[in-house]
Parts: C-alpha cells; structure tokens; sequence
C-alpha cells in the first residue's frame, strides 16, 4: 500500500493506526467525495486553458479523473493513513498516471482550498434540498389549513384557554415561521455561493489561474474576494447550521403539541398509528414516539451549531485544522433536518383532528372575556380598562351572565351595565366562541374571511420558494454537465 505523499518531503517516521485514525476525515470525507472529482476536473481544465499544464499530462490526468467520475474513486482513497479524501485521490491518481503526471494536478492549489469549495458545492446542494422539504410541508400545513377555516378550537397562552381561534389559524402560524425558515436557507445560499478555489493556503498563487472561470465551471456565482477569508471563513456553515436550529426549534413546538394534543385528557388529534409506536409491558399504549424524538433531535442541531461556534471562535487567520471537525457537526446539522422534516410533513399531514373536541373545549375558561369587554367598549362607551376591570371581576364571581356582570359592574366601577342597555341576548351572543372568531377579520386574523387571505398569500410565497429550488438546481446541473462535457471533450 502506498505511503501519504504529502508526509514524505517534511515528515519522517510512521504514525500508528490510532494517530491515522484521530487525524482522518474520511466519514466526513464520503458526502464531498463525487464533488471533490468535480472540482479537480475543474482546476485540470483552468490550468490547460492558461497553459499551466501541457497537453498531454492534462489528458492522462482528465482521463483518469472521468474514470473516478464514471466508476467513483477507489476504495484506497479512503484509507486512513492518507488523512483526507483529497490526498487518497491524489494518491490513487499518481498510482495511475505516476507522479510526473499525478503530481502535476495540485499547481496552484491547496487542500485548504479545494476542502472549502467542496464543502460549498455540498452545502448549496443540500440547501436546496431543504427548501424542498420545507415547500413539501409548507404544502401540508396550507392544505390542511384550507380544510379547516371554520374549525373552532382554544388559542392558549400560558398553557390556559387564552381565547378562540380556528385550526386553521393555527396550521397557518405554524406555516408562518416555516416559510421564514425557507427565506433563511435562501438568503444563506448566496453567502455560500462563492467559490475559494485558487485561493490556495490563504495567500494564493504566482500561477496565473482564471478564478471566474474555474467558478463558473462549478456552478458559482462568483470567486471569493479575498484569498485568505476564502479559506478561513466558516461563518457561511455556522449561518446554515444556525437556521437549521431555528427550524427545528419551530418543527420541536409544533411536535410538542402534536405530543399534548393526542393525550387523553385533551384528545385534539390522532396520530396515525405508523408515527407511533406501543410499550413493551402495558399493551394499551400508543406512544408519539416519532414526535419525541424529532423534539430530541432539535437539540441535536442546537448543539452542532453550538459546536461549531465553539471550534471556531478561538482560532486566528487562516485555516487551522480545527476547522475539520466543524465540518462533521455542519452535516450532523444537515442530517438531523433533512430527516426530520419529510417525517414532520407526513405526520401532520396523516393526523386525524377531533373537530368535535375542539370545538366543545373552544369557549371553555371563559376564553370569551375579551370580546365581552371588547363589546362593552365598541357599543357600550366603556373606557377599554373599565371593560377588562369589570368582566375580571365577573370572572372572579364564576360567571358571565347579567346578573353577575351587574353586580360585578357596581363593584368594580359604580355603574350598571343594565342601564347602558346589555341584556342577557346580547352577552350570549357575543360569548359564542364561533363570534369571536368571526368578527377578527382584519389582517392576520382568525376569521375565515382573513385566513383565505393570508393562505392565498402563503401559497404564492410557497410556488415562489419551490420554483426557487427547482430553479437553482436545474442551473447547478447545468453547469456540472457543461464541466463533464468540458472534460470529456478534452481528451476526445
């Protein structure tokens, strides 16, 4: 077996298994293994087109690289006594070609370099990805929400009945944040957008490489500006890993409830039988297990973005090989949603609603107080805080209706709601759980009317978001095939 290329210049001696095993990357290595050929292929065709590398060596080397590309790379490449994927390549490449040829490949370039493009190219790739899974569920939520405008149920604050709301309502909140989760990846996506390849270790190269057109091979949009930030930089990893925490937090709430909602004692949904799993000992359990865990696994991406804030915030310019272990906590990251929210989707979208439950829990807890005191401003005259003072004290007494409305009138402010003209129609009227949700009809309200409104805007947002993906995947394609062709033209 041959021996790490890169050790034999400056390094003597050879290391044990468990020194090979601490320092390799290669677990890691295996989700950047197919770009990584990529990106060779790309620097192969920047040093020709400069006139860098002679034909005939560019050939050999283009020839073997289509055939790691075709066939993928050897399993030696994985060997960890090479550390990385990118020195077991080149390894495999000189057994190939010899080192007259093999060795020519790196001119220009680094590992420092090439790792960040990988990782990039990777990264873009999943992102995509994500918004996809986000559009999938995003598409969940507002078909449900659709199905459920004037379903009735308790909003909550506090744990309490808070006030009335619908399902919908409800579904859409949820959709809310989901679609801002999106809006992050997105934006994220530009920042990793950039291509390091040239930058080399940090101070680049006296080799006249054509860095917009390596980048542009590669599907980017752009070189990085500066060299050594191009090599150092990971604040585009902790950016990713960051909202995918801030998107699994919001995928923990919602499992949350989903795992509050099925208990018996609020019995608000069912989950489908396939989510759940049973106890080993009490045979009439039905466990949300799948909710636990997708709750258990935010922490999981909290945690990899705190690692990576952490393995980065003490190290100087340029690239430390700290930075290495970062890149295992930023798939972890990418693993956990990409897992998860695909399950979130089809447990929500498989879940049976108790409509009836809802419906009969929506105005319990006097969650109907508010429009009560609302009603005694708007027709009534009363100053709001007079109103909140009064159907308090009501509540205080155990009941809404007039008498005790009255009396809690002269309590608390020396007036009579009798004589201001409210009567017991009227108070049953407006504490009817399906009024109060009706008459929220501005923006962003409850009432059937206005969710239409917002899910017409939601679905518009969502078609935008999925064209997005689709969009950008297609153009990245695009360039991948432009560069294979490229390659493969070169040693026609």
């Amino acid at each position: 077996m041959r021996s790490d290329q890169i050790r034999q210049g400056r390094l003597a001696g050879e290391r044990s298994a468990g020194i090979e095993h601490f320092l390799a990357s290669m677990d890691a290595d295996r989700r950047i293994a197919e770009v990584d050929i990529l990106v060779d292929m790309a620097h192969l065709l920047g040093l020709r087109r400069r006139g860098i590398i002679d034909e005939a060596p560019a050939r050999a080397l283009m020839a073997a690289l289509l055939d790691f590309h075709d066939d993928g790379l050897p399993a030696e490449a994985f060997d960890e006594r090479y550390e990385d994927v990118h020195a077991g390549k080149e390894a495999c490449l000189i057994g190939r070609v010899g080192e007259d040829i093999g060795g020519r490949l790196h001119m220009g370039r680094s590992r420092n370099d090439e790792v960040a493009t990988c990782v990039r190219i990777r990264l873009k790739q999943e992102i995509i990805d994500l918004v996809r899974s986000l559009a999938g569920l995003r598409a969940t939520l507002l078909d449900l929400a659709g199905e459920h405008l004037e379903t009735v149920m308790p909003g909550f604050t506090h744990m309490q009945h808070a006030q009335p709301t619908t399902l919908a309502h409800y579904l859409l909140a949820y959709e809310q944040a989901f679609s801002r989760d999106t809006s992050r990846l997105r934006e994220a996506s530009a920042r990793v957008d950039v291509s390091p390849l040239g930058s080399a270790a940090f101070a680049s190269t006296g080799f006249p490489l054509d860095r917009d057109y390596t980048a542009r091979l590669l599907g980017f949009t752009r070189p990085a500006a500066n060299s050594m930030d191009a090599v150092a930089a990971r604040d585009f990893a902790i950016e990713v890993l960051g909202d995918i925490a801030v998107c699994m937090t919001t995928a923990s709430r919602l499992c949350e409830e989903l795992i509050l909602w099925s208990t018996s004692f609020i019995g608000f949904v069912n989950l489908d039988d396939a989510y759940c799993s049973s106890s080993s000992i009490m045979p009439q359990k039905k466990n949300p297990d799948v909710a636990e865990i997708m709750r258990a696994k935010a922490g999981t991406a909290a945690g990899a973005l705190i690692a990576a804030i952490a393995i980065t915030k003490g190290l100087p310019m340029s690239y430390n090989r700290d930075l290495q272990e970062l890149t295992v906590h930023l798939w972890r990251g990418v693993d956990v949603a990409g897992e998860c929210i695909p399950l979130l989707s089809g447990m929500i979208g498989t879940a049976a609603f108790d409509v009836e439950r809802m419906a009969a829990e929506a105005g319990r807890g006097f969650s109907t107080a508010t429009e009560l005191a609302d009603v005694l401003v708007r027709d009534y005259g009363l100053p709001f805080r007079t109103a909140h003072r009064i159907v308090g004290r009501a509540v205080r007494h155990g009941s809404l209706d007039l008498s005790t409305l009255e009396a809690a009138a002269q309590e608390a402010a020396g007036i009579s709601v009798v004589d201001l003209g409210v009567t017991d129609e009227r108070i049953g009227a407006v504490l009817d759980p399906r009024h109060a949700v009706a008459v929220r009809t501005i923006t962003g309200g409850p009432a059937p009317a206005a969710v239409a409104v917002q899910l017409e805007e939601q679905r518009e947002l969502l078609d935008r978001d999925a064209a997005w993906a689709e969009e950008t995947d297609e153009a990245l394609s695009r360039a991948f095939d432009d560069l294979i062709s490229e390659s493969r033209r070169m040693i026609t």
